[in-house]
């Protein structure tokens, strides 16, 4: 099973590096990385693989909400069938 997490906010080091380390925790594998800096502010999607992961998707997504806020950024994680179904023309 996949998600796709996005993260935006203002930049500054160890966004990547932060986010990465949630889902590593939670054994959750990063399959694909895209982000730009536009403007000064961060903008990143992530594809991850949530089969393995050791803990409950809710506190997932709650553990990772929590990162943003530390960092002062949005992520929000959502399920790829949920994210292409909302994202489909």
């Amino acid at each position: 099973m996949k998600a796709v997490i996005t993260v935006v906010g203002t930049d500054q080091v160890g966004i990547l590096a932060q986010v990465s380390n949630a889902c590593a925790q939670a054994n959750v594998n990063v399959l694909e990385v895209s982000q730009n800096i536009l403007g000064g502010n961060f903008a990143m999607i992530m594809l991850v693989d949530i089969a393995h992961c050791q803990i409950e998707y809710p506190k997932f997504i709650e553990i990772l909400a929590q990162k943003g806020k530390e960092l002062g950024v949005d992520i929000h994680v959502t399920r790829q069938e949920v994210f292409d179904a909302m994202h489909r023309i």
